[in-house]
């Protein structure tokens, strides 16, 4: 290829779009500009630090691995949104995140000083007064030292294996003319905050202290250099070889999730001042660029902040975190008795939660008097994240299964990072008697899809309660997440919904449904369908409109019929909560396509798909976001909205987050996040503070 068709190819390409991974960025820091927002209670806003923490962990342990991975195996790949190749693109990234770390850096900084202005949070070894240091320093003696387990390198001490996100305490030591190095694991039976005194409001790090008596450790060898580091490794497995090798999927699973300790390390995170001898050992030893060596002043770990909130006196916690919110139960949403049926209420009629706002125990009520109906024949259910140490689902299905109904649990073992936990669940479930199905080779199941069957006597047929959602069911992130879900007794979607489990059953994966849309079946056509449907409307003189919510936009095939659909007229507004490969706002390319992201107090999650208005409108929610990985690569359930009144309910939440001018942040021609043009007057509008503000059933 010449270079002018180079260029031309290139232009082709990224017209209208960008790269994902830097879209991915991008949405990271607008979590982070959450920690940076006086508008959010300090402790809150100390939350927002560790999602952007652990949001960054995953995106490098998941894309730079695979890109990593990508250019060992293919240099010259082009992406086909940014035409980049994949170590232009991880040059971006290490650039990017690279500002970010010292965006970072400088907002924790900034909160630990606000908090400790209140006396609480995370002190300062070195500003402590000389008794509590002392304090510290008897701590270290006697309860700390004697459970470390310290190691010097050298031919007798080999490295040992470091795991991935683990926090070690390293030294450089000189011994005689040479240096030495030395390495300390963060010992995992002790507690990693510790306080300074019984009130617990002020504390300091294990890793910090264990740091500050570093030379008491390592007696006999002067300390030249120490820090605190975590390596990242890979986290993407090859399930196919393992199967090869074993022949049985469950413990193929099993053998590839122990590899995945051992995969290739794709970051350096360390705690440490100017240059560091240990940064340079380490980036040596692994055989990685000083590219991706991050250097920080915050923890490298901030998971110990969610339960500081437990120690603050109530007055504190009133102004330092959100106020608790209380979502309506089954009595309050659907005006029912305390003794009255869900079950009865869900054969006559659609109905719509709406998670937090709603309780997720009016799910899990619903399926007990599904286990102790004499009615109900079978519940089938698909699982992705259960959630560790929420049981009460797992046991609903299995208490089913031992009073004699038909159980079916589509049990996903390749739920990246909750493996071990599904797995945890399949001897119990087998026991009790349920059917375990784990899906396919080479596709997720990743759609939220319960079905209950009954009968109500000998002489009427088989009736279904059909329950589709866009997450997980997961009583935690259901209180954390905003999600749909429809339950309903409509007659087409339940035999589609039976026969989508008979299909999984049987591993047939190309069946044919009427009205759901299942991926990798029918769902992209259809999807691409009612956009031409759109595309049709304006040039036959209507005002053709689409409305989509979603986690991301990534399928080239769809960007490019929502392009043709801006170019048709066609007005397109989208609220995509992350990455988003489409750019709105491009002059004669996307002039009809406006775009924003919301992220607030909780995670928007829901995937809700409108084409038209009002009466002509066909609305759908869904488990699939429009990612080729979502409508090739995995099995997912969208439901068309057929009731008047949960259609409208939708469309006006809908509605109040394209008016949101709080939370809400709107791209650019340039994909960069830009606030609302607010004028003097205006009324503030934060779309999820409305609703949790108000219980929906007053409405």
């Amino acid at each position: 290829m010449t270079d002018v068709e180079q260029v031309e190819q290139k232009q082709f390409f990224t017209g209208y779009t960008q790269n994902r991974e830097l879209s991915w960025l991008k949405f990271n820091k607008r979590v982070l500009e959450e920690a940076d927002d006086s508008s959010v209670p300090l402790g809150e806003r100390l939350k927002f630090v560790e999602i952007f923490t652990s949001n960054l962990d995953e995106f490098f342990m998941v894309r730079v691995g695979s890109l990593l991975s990508l250019e060992a195996t293919d240099a010259t790949k082009r992406d086909n949104k940014s035409w980049m190749t994949a170590r232009e693109q991880l040059n971006a990234i290490f650039d990017k995140t690279r500002e970010l770390y010292e965006e970072r850096d400088r907002v924790f900084a900034f909160l630990r000083r606000r908090l400790m202005e209140k006396g609480i949070g995370h002190a300062n070894i070195h500003e402590l007064s000389k008794k509590q240091y002392a304090f510290l320093e008897n701590i270290f003696q006697e309860c700390i030292l004697p459970v470390l387990s310290p190691q010097i390198i050298d031919k007798h001490h080999p490295f040992p294996h470091l795991d991935s996100k683990k926090l070690y305490i390293s030294a450089m030591l000189k011994s005689k003319k040479k240096l030495i190095f030395g390495i300390i694991p963060l010992p995992v039976g002790l507690s990693r905050v510790v306080y300074l005194s019984e009130d617990k409001m002020e504390f300091v790090l294990l890793e910090d202290i264990i740091e500050e008596f570093v030379g008491k450790i390592f007696t006999g060898y002067p300390v030249v250099d120490k820090a605190v580091f975590a390596i990242t490794r890979s986290a993407e497995i090859n399930l196919e070889e393992e199967e090869l090798e074993t022949g049985d999927y469950l413990e193929a699973m099993k053998k590839a999730i122990k590899k995945r300790r051992h995969l290739t390390p794709v970051r350096l995170e360390i705690r440490s001042q100017g240059k560091s001898l240990i940064a340079a050992y380490l980036t040596e030893r692994y055989n990685i660029s000083s590219s991706q060596v991050f250097a920080t002043s915050a923890p490298l770990t901030l998971d110990y902040v969610y339960a500081l909130e437990g120690n603050v006196t109530e007055s504190m916690k009133q102004e330092l975190y959100y106020l608790p919110y209380e979502p309506a139960s089954a009595e309050e949403k659907f005006h029912l008795a305390e003794d009255g049926s869900l079950l009865e209420l869900a054969k006559k009629q659609d109905m719509l939660l709406r998670y937090p706002y709603d309780d997720f125990g009016i799910l899990l009520r619903l399926l007990k008097e599904a286990v102790y109906s004499q009615e109900v024949l079978a519940i089938r259910i698909t699982i992705y994240r259960v959630g560790k140490g929420h049981v009460k689902l797992m046991n609903y299905l299995m208490a089913a299964a031992e009073l004699g109904k038909d159980v079916t649990v589509l049990l996903e073992l390749k739920a990246r990072f909750d493996e071990e936990n599904n797995i945890s669940w399949v001897n119990g479930l087998r026991e009790a008697g349920c059917r375990i199905l784990y899906g396919f080779d080479g596709y997720k199941v990743h759609a939220k899809l319960c079905q209950i069957t009954y009968r109500e006597s000998h002489e009427q047929g088989i009736k279904y309660i059909t329950h589709i959602g866009t997450g997980n069911f997961n009583a935690k992130t259901a209180r954390l997440y905003t999600d749909f879900a429809l339950l309903t007794p409509d007659d087409t979607m339940g035999r589609d919904a039976s026969m989508f489990f008979r299909n999984m059953g049987i591993g047939n994966l190309w069946g044919e449904y009427q009205q759901l849309l299942v991926a990798p079946v029918n769902m992209k056509n259809r999807l691409l369908e009612m956009i031409r449907g759109e595309i049709a409307r304006t040039e036959n003189g209507g005002e053709g409109y689409i409305l989509l919510k979603m986690n991301s936009l990534t399928d080239r095939q769809l960007i490019d019929a929502l392009y043709e659909a801006g170019q048709a007229g066609v007005k397109i507004d989208m609220i995509v909560r992350g990455i988003t490969c489409l750019v709105p706002q491009r002059p004669g390319l996307t002039d009809n396509i406006r775009i924003r992201s919301i992220v607030g107090r909780f995670l928007e999650h829901p995937r809700v798909f409108c084409f038209g208005r009002l009466e002509d409108m066909q609305m759908y929610i869904a488990s699939a976001d429009w990612m080729t990985r979502n409508t090739e690569n995995r099995v997912e359930v969208a439901a068309p909205i057929l009731s008047p009144d949960i259609k409208k309910e939708i469309w006006e939440m809908l509605q109040l987050q394209l008016a949101d001018n709080t939370k809400a942040r709107n791209m650019d021609a340039d994909g960069e996040y830009c606030m609302p043009d607010l004028q003097p007057g205006d009324e503030l509008v934060n779309a999820q503070d409305f609703y949790a503000s108000r219980r929906p059933y007053q409405q």
